[in-house]
């Protein structure tokens, strides 16, 4: 038998339950969580993210006071929304949300959600093409830049994409084993580089590190053409920069393979290994690039963690990028995957992987990160909501949960009507307002609650033979 064809039937025996509840032999230990979401978290996003609030001025009381609260209430989140979700329902977001919106509104909403897994993977398939391009003295991207610079940029990126994009194929368990392999290490180079560039800023003890942080790796003045960050800029954002996974229910593709809900607090790994401790390195080192370059505009990972810890560094960006976006091609496969059951789940992954890598190449999605993932996660925070109150709430109050499954519909106007609403008021919010991206999570999401209940209780109420137990039949 070829290798080829070897290759073809391991893919064709992946098997990751797309459309039926996780059997019990089939669950999985806290272990493959923990290094899951700190492989995940501890990544690619933190080579960008950390130094990005260097460059908005954030203070180093604000950042420390903003990170340790945003994160604690996004641990909260995974274990007390997603986690308890997961384990009651054992299905993946996308096929959860069918049984309750219906199919016609899930190919919309999936198609969606597929679109921002790809661009969010591209931009850590870029972050770690920063890295590669290294040896070949490569052209950095800038934080201007928004198109390709080079035709060396592309090849790098299509090579990592192609990597990246076979590791997903191959499901769950190789991207968990991949992430416990990777995490340990990772975060022990974010760490050592960022001590190791201690002196170079003037820090050579414990008592010297704090005024250096303030007046300056993060002295609150942000850089030309940058907003500036506060507390609450950073708290919003270290709690609903992964609104799309928690509150947004993404992760119920990866924790309905948990044993317990207490394993969303799993999460707290990812957290605080990488959105704090890895941010905070990060911001060390980019700190100390921009005072060495003078100010230099080149914003690329790669280049500034090889002149603080050297190969080891370097390695370190493309093996993180790796790690964010394995998990995050796979959920954009299994949103696709959904839209047509007969699809075999790697084909669909080979295909997303390359859309993926072709949106990779534009440095646009790296520079601008902050705003994206924003964006991402309030798109997909209403249908959280959504899914949370069905599963909870709707039982509570005589009405059926999965309506569209219940009565045979391809539509349940119920969904169709919070998610227009709740993102209409976010935007009325973000524009007449003048309310920022970073803090319409919140509100957004009390409006989605708010609609959904009224939505469902009129919709319900006008179909009398629905029951939460009964299917309608015609």
């Amino acid at each position: 038998m070829s290798s080829t064809q070897n290759l073809k039937q391991r893919l064709e025996a992946v098997n990751e339950y797309e459309r039926t509840p996780i059997p019990k032999n089939k669950l999985k230990g806290w272990k493959s969580f923990i290094g899951t979401y700190a492989g995940e978290h501890t990544a690619g996003t933190e080579f960008v993210l950390g130094p990005l609030f260097v460059a908005h001025g954030a203070s180093a009381g604000d950042l420390v006071s903003g990170l340790i609260v945003g994160n604690i209430l996004a641990v909260l989140s995974w274990a007390f929304l997603t986690g308890k979700v997961a384990v009651k329902t054992r299905t993946t977001l996308y096929y959860q949300l069918e049984k309750i919106a219906g199919n016609r509104f899930t190919l919309v909403y999936n198609v969606v959600n597929a679109a921002l897994f790809c661009f969010l993977a591209g931009s850590m398939i870029a972050v770690s093409a920063t890295a590669v391009g290294i040896p070949f003295n490569l052209q950095m991207p800038s934080l201007t830049d928004v198109y390709p610079n080079s035709v060396g940029w592309i090849i790098t990126v299509f090579g990592i994409g192609a990597i990246t994009t076979v590791v997903a194929m191959f499901g769950f368990n190789v991207i968990s084993k991949f992430a416990n392999i990777a995490a340990p290490w990772m975060i022990m180079i974010f760490i050592a580089a960022a001590v190791g560039v201690l002196p170079r800023l003037g820090i050579n003890s414990f008592s010297d590190f704090w005024p250096v942080a303030e007046t300056t790796i993060w002295n609150g003045v942000p850089l030309e053409g940058q907003s500036k960050f506060t507390f609450w800029h950073i708290m919003f954002f270290a709690w609903f920069c992964n609104m799309g996974m928690h509150i947004g229910m993404a992760d119920l593709s990866l924790l309905r393979y948990a044993k317990k809900w207490t394993y969303g607090f799993s999460s707290a790994t990812g957290m605080f290994l990488g959105h704090f401790i890895a941010w905070m390195a990060s911001g060390i080192l980019y700190s100390l690039f921009l005072i060495e370059s003078k100010g230099s505009l080149v914003f690329a990972p790669g280049p500034i963690a090889y002149e603080a810890a050297g190969i080891a560094g370097a390695v370190c960006v493309v093996i993180a990028g790796w790690t964010t976006a394995n998990p995050t091609l796979y959920r954009a496969g299994l949103a696709i995957q959904s839209i047509n059951p007969k699809w075999k789940t790697w084909k669909v992954t080979l295909f997303v992987g390359l859309v993926t890598t072709i949106a990779a190449c534009f440095p646009a999605l790296v520079m601008q990160l902050l705003e994206f993932v924003a964006l991402y996660g309030l798109i997909l925070m209403p249908l959280g909501a959504v899914i949370f109150l069905d599963v909870f709430v709707l039982p509570k109050m005589g009405l059926a949960s999965n309506y569209a499954e219940l009565t045979n519909s391809h539509f349940n106007p119920a969904v169709g009507i919070t998610w227009g609403i709740s993102l209409i008021f976010c935007l009325g919010l973000n524009i007449y307002g003048g309310i920022e991206i970073f803090f319409l999570g919140l509100p957004g999401w009390f409006v989605a609650v708010f609609v959904y209940l009224l939505a469902s209780k009129a919709i319900q109420k006008k179909v009398t033979n629905v029951s939460p137990t009964i299917p309608l039949t015609y």
